[in-house]
């Protein structure tokens, strides 16, 4: 049951595709969330903008969990987009991919 005042805003975005993908980890690592503010963006203009934007909702008790997973999750996708060095070829591969396009081998091997 939700009761808004033991509620805290874990995450916060302008971009509502980010705000649901944050959702979804958290889903997935089993902490209930809402998303609050899914629809106000057609108040900017009468509300600040920052304020519209779309919010991620846990539970008191959740929030330092659930914080922790936030930060896990932003800081890994940036480290995901670093360029790496195949170490069985030599290859420099770009960031986003996992495998060495060269010789095949996995990042993590």
């Amino acid at each position: 049951m939700w009761r808004k005042s033991t509620m805290k805003t874990v995450y916060s975005a302008q971009n509502i595709a980010l705000v649901s993908l944050m959702k979804n980890i958290l889903d997935g690592c089993g902490i209930e969330c809402r998303i609050k503010n899914e629809f106000l963006s057609g108040a900017v203009g009468e509300l600040p903008p920052i304020e519209c934007w779309p919010q991620i909702c846990v539970n008191d008790e959740k929030f330092p969990e659930a914080s922790r997973i936030v930060e896990e999750a932003l800081s890994s996708e940036t480290d995901e987009m670093i360029g790496w060095k195949c170490k069985s070829c030599g290859e420099e591969i770009e960031g986003q991919f996992t495998e060495c396009w060269s010789c095949g081998k996995s990042r993590s091997e």
